[in-house]
């Protein structure tokens, strides 16, 4: 079960409701009678198949249960599915809300990744956690998701990092259409992925593509709190020119003992002459570290990548409590070649 604003993949015992699923894994789930009859859970099915189960008629009609509606406590999956709900609170009580932007720069980091920062209306301020993200709002309603790029406070500009998927309706509008000036409004910030500081375990992110943007500003983070916990970045992406920045986490195991950088190519080209590591990332790390019991994991990219990992790394001694992940949509919203999957929060 994928669960977002939060973004987390939680694992569903066989009979479990959705509810208690969120509940074991400490997701703050609003709820209340537990037996569908006061509609306090209610929540959005984005991908995947339930049973219902039984509730009162009056807290989910026809209509809403047509519309993806469900009541989290009585509902149990069929399926993999992703579960969208309105939180009570977000991390740290930091208020979720609607913010207009201009676009400051646009700066193409690779043939299918654009830099693009915003800088807020009114000379006001943003404040998040490294790792959240925000929801680009579009004129039909929908949303586009892409995470902070920046640590918290380190600039007045928002750093996204957009990868174009093709076909993809914003993502072509930011290659072909987006220019310097142009007003952007969103809503944020969102998302329970976040660096978690009262551990001093060593920690290992995993960042798939795009992914890398969260984990940078968490990197980021850490580096200007002076905290000294082993880090390392494994970066996976499929051939060389789709590692858009290498330079910088380069730099950063140049500045700052405690941090490695791992690069991992799946599907290297004869004309890359690559000779480090490949293969599929996750992998990369069980070879590297076989038990997993004494370190922490941060996990970001596609789900397919996020799946994969997550049990792989639970039967290698990774605790729940200890792997926290962001990962990219379980439904497919654009099909080209290969199959691409659009960031959490909205389609491509």
């Amino acid at each position: 079960m994928l669960v977002r604003p939060d973004n987390r993949i939680l694992g569903v015992r066989e009979g479990e409701t959705l509810l208690d699923a969120g509940l074991r894994a400490e997701v703050p789930l609003p709820f209340d009678c537990r037996g569908g009859g006061c509609g306090k859970c209610k929540a959005t099915i984005a991908y995947g198949k339930v049973d219902f189960g039984a509730f009162q008629p009056g807290m989910l009609t026809d209509a809403e249960r047509a519309a993806g509606k469900v009541l989290l406590c009585c509902a149990t999956p069929l399926s993999d599915v992703e579960i969208e709900y309105e939180p009570l609170v977000m991390p740290g009580n930091i208020a979720v809300s609607v913010w207009s932007a201009t676009v400051a720069a646009l700066d193409p980091l690779s043939h299918d990744v654009m830099r693009v920062a915003l800088k807020l209306e009114g000379g006001k301020s943003i404040a998040f956690y490294a790792g959240q993200y925000i929801n680009v709002l579009l004129p039909d309603g929908e949303r586009r998701s892409f995470s902070f790029a920046t640590a918290p406070g380190a600039s007045e500009r928002i750093e996204l990092q957009i990868r174009r998927i093709p076909g993809g309706r914003y993502t072509t509008h930011v290659f072909e259409q987006m220019k310097v000036g142009d007003a952007v409004r969103f809503e944020g910030p969102l998302g329970s992925f976040f660096l978690r500081e009262d551990s001093d375990k060593p920690i290992l992110f995993v960042a798939g593509s795009t992914g890398f943007a969260p984990v940078k500003s968490m990197l980021e983070y850490a580096f200007a709190r002076g905290i000294r916990r082993p880090m390392i970045l494994y970066w996976g992406v499929r051939r060389l020119r789709d590692l858009y920045s290498p330079e910088l986490p380069r730099q950063w195991e140049r500045e700052h003992s405690n941090f490695r950088f791992v690069p991992v190519l799946s599907e290297p080209a004869p004309e890359d002459r690559w000779t480090g590591r490949t293969g599929l990332v996750h992998e990369a790390i069980l070879a590297d570290f076989p038990d997993l019991s004494s370190y922490q994991v941060y996990a970001c990219g596609s789900a397919g990548m996020v799946e994969a990992a997550y049990p792989a790394f639970q039967q290698h001694g990774l605790s729940q409590d200890d792997c926290f992940s962001d990962a990219f949509r379980l439904s497919a919203k654009i099909r080209t070649d290969t199959l691409e999957l659009a960031k959490l929060g909205g389609k491509a």
